[in-house]
């Protein structure tokens, strides 16, 4: 059981906080809080408190708890300050060292590790003088999870600025406290994301998928100490920290740079490729009197099969089987035909593309591992750990 500070600063993504809380406790972690006077505004002392059954503070001045200088003593106790969700203003004063009220006073105060988890307003996230500060806080070894890209309470916003989830905090809280270092010295490549195969200069082929699941698993096997190389899509939500990406467009891009990453000793294809591609036109193809133009399907590559029959083949390749309907049925076809060690095998009839969670069955030569709706950030904990398992034996 860990002392978890948790410093609550002023925002819609407050109320976030109070399920964090939940998470934190069910693992039996003690979480004393900070607010700051802007979080009260959002979440309430009492409701934090009944949630914690733990010390709540507010105030650098209050007379009871600051006589035996109660912030040092919270600070100095923690064994990590966790501030969610941390502001642009928080970040700023952290940056300078300022300690003019009781989080930053406490942050100031700490030698325990700080970890951050940003959100704003994706305009306030791109600004310079964040930037500046995120780099500064960066270098002063200070830890960020998020944030993450998703729409805004404003109406009509949307980019990067959304608090990272509960689930993805938690697992960069316990990553700092026990870090799992069983990848250490391996090698893993994470496909991720759809791929896009241009029509013509402005159109494109693609499909649903948003990347979440291929960067959590990409993230997961980072945190257990692995060389992430993750070829990924085009996505819309960041690169998790301490992977390699190489960003790419087509299914054809795509297995150029798996295949350029290779040797490694564990690939994993979580991408949605297009199973086809047309050859694209040159110029903007236009509407004319005879009606739309025929587009010839060509087929692309299979990235899967061609790793896993690659002569520097990784030890384990693990597949993904996006099905709509038989799906395990499909999953085990699917196996057999592409050569691979493992497939996870999902039913997206039901939306799971851009969701924040994920069900999912392992489905190996021999088993079937039917796994509860998890998050995405759980999944691709949990699949971490199983490869891990795996190559230990």
């Amino acid at each position: 059981m860990a002392r978890i500070l948790l410093v609550i600063c002023g925002g819609i993504a407050a109320y976030k906080a109070l399920e964090l809380i939940r998470r934190l406790r069910e693992k039996g972690h003690e979480v004393p809080a900070i607010l700051t006077e802007a979080a009260t505004r959002f979440v309430t002392p009492l409701s934090v408190g009944a949630l914690s059954n733990a010390p709540v503070l507010t105030d650098l001045f209050d007379l009871d708890r600051e006589r035996e200088i109660g912030h040092i003593r919270l600070a100095r106790a923690a064994d990590i300050v966790v501030v969610a969700p941390a502001t642009a203003d928080i970040m700023a004063r952290m940056a300078t060292g300022r300690a003019d009220d009781l989080a930053t006073a406490a942050l100031l105060a700490t030698g325990a590790p700080i970890l951050l988890a940003p959100a704003m307003n994706p305009h306030m996230w791109a600004h310079p003088a964040t930037a500046r500060n995120v780099a500064r806080l960066v270098a002063d070894g200070v830890r960020l999870v998020g944030p993450e890209a998703g729409e805004m309470a404003e109406r009509g916003e949307a980019g990067i600025g959304r608090l990272a989830e509960p689930a993805a905090i938690l697992a960069a809280i316990e990553d700092i406290l026990a870090p799992d270092r069983r990848l250490e010295g391996r090698h893993v490549v994470v496909t991720s994301g759809p791929t896009h195969e241009a029509i013509d200069p402005v159109r494109y082929i693609a499909n649903r998928s948003s990347g979440k699941q291929g960067h959590a698993i990409a993230a997961a096997a980072a945190r257990a100490g692995a060389r992430v190389t993750l070829v990924s899509g085009p996505v819309t939500i960041p690169t998790p920290p301490g992977v390699t990406l190489r960003a790419v467009e087509s299914a054809r891009d795509m297995l150029a740079a798996v295949e350029a990453a290779l040797p490694a000793d564990i690939a994993v294809m979580a991408a949605a490729v297009a199973d086809w591609h047309v050859e694209a036109a040159a110029q903007k193809l236009k509407k004319t009197a005879s009606g739309p133009p025929a587009l010839t399907l060509s087929e692309n590559p299979d990235i899967l099969a061609t790793i896993s029959r690659s002569a520097s083949r990784p030890r384990l390749v693990v597949g993904f089987a996006a099905e709509t309907e038989n799906v395990i049925a499909h999953a085990r076809a699917k196996l057999a035909r592409k050569g691979c060690d493992w497939i996870l095998a999902n039913d997206v009839s039901a939306g799971v593309f851009g969701e924040a969670e994920n069900t999912v069955h392992l489905i190996t030569a021999d088993r079937v591992e039917d796994w509860p709706r998890l998050s995405k950030e759980d999944v691709g904990a949990r699949l971490v750990n199983r490869i891990a398992e795996t190559l230990a034996d």
